[in-house]
């Protein structure tokens, strides 16, 4: 049973932690890295299941340059099948503490369900990365609120529709959110909003929500978190292999920098710090 003293310690470090990670943001590009314990990723599935390989690969992201790991225990890719909570909280607990004890990041949890950001947070986790933006479960924002983790609001939709404007769609449901994160106390200065690349967006759609990476930043005045690691659109784009779409994933990272992005969610993190710290060479000058 935890304790009264340990509670307070684990909230306590967890603020420090998110305060920094918070503090990064606008300082430099901020690098997220992607850590999944799924057996069915469309990238990494089954690679990182056991807590060594976990706690191998999250220390290996930060030495490589990541300044926060996303753990993830659901693929949520086009076609995954959905997780029972059970089944979710059973690959996530025996690694969950042990990677915020050893690992010298924050650490960010990768669900839409509230059940699981609350058991995460009280672990200590300094993020909840929601892909759908605190809308799929009722309970989410004020989970959010009370666990005082920071969020990342992602744009969500169930189907595909050529037809419609996607950065108007993609404002409408940030407002959503937005207004729910609101009523349930959730600090706008802990907020991240992410277009949601690759989610209910066709390629043109894809392309036009980073394009509009400057304009939903002046929008909201919200750090905007982008996450096209390996992603199928450069597939598509490029006649590439899953391994063979890194040059694509930075290419658009740099592209969104320049836009106003801050945070990036990715599988290679040396390469991005490598590319960012040209960029900002570069930028400096």
């Amino acid at each position: 049973m935890t304790t009264s003293s340990e509670a307070t310690s684990t909230r306590a470090k967890r603020d420090h932690r998110r305060d920094a990670f918070l503090s990064l943001i606008g300082a430099r590009p901020v690098i997220m890295g992607i850590l999944n314990l799924t057996p069915d990723s469309f990238s990494d599935g089954a690679r990182f299941q056991s807590l060594d390989l976990a706690l191998a690969q999250a220390s290996k992201l930060v030495q490589d340059g990541a300044d926060i790991v996303d753990v993830g225990a659901e693929s949520t890719r086009p076609g995954h099948t959905p997780v029972p909570l059970d089944e979710e909280w059973r690959r996530l607990e025996p690694v969950l503490a042990p990677l915020i004890a050893k690992v010298d990041a924050p650490i960010s949890i990768d669900s839409y369900k509230a059940e699981i950001a609350r058991r995460a947070a009280a672990l200590g986790v300094a993020v909840i990365n929601d892909v759908w933006g605190l809308q799929k479960d009722p309970a989410m924002a004020d989970v959010a609120a009370e666990s005082g983790a920071a969020v990342v609001i992602m744009h969500n939709r169930l189907e595909v529709d050529p037809e419609i404007d996607i950065e108007a769609d993609i404002r409408r449901f940030f407002d959503r959110s937005l207004a729910l994160a609101d009523r349930a106390g959730v600090p706008r200065g802990r907020i991240l909003l992410d277009p949601g690349i690759g989610f209910g967006k066709d390629k043109a759609q894809n392309l036009r929500a980073l394009l509009a990476t400057g304009r939903l930043r002046e929008a909201y005045g919200l750090p905007i978190l982008i996450g096209v690691s390996r992603k199928r659109m450069f597939g598509d784009l490029l006649g590439a292999s899953v391994e063979g779409r890194l040059i694509g994933t930075i290419a658009a990272n740099l592209t969104t920098l320049a836009l106003g992005a801050s945070v990036f969610r990715v599988h290679d993190a040396a390469e991005h710090a490598a590319a960012f710290k040209v960029f900002h060479a570069i930028d400096a000058a």
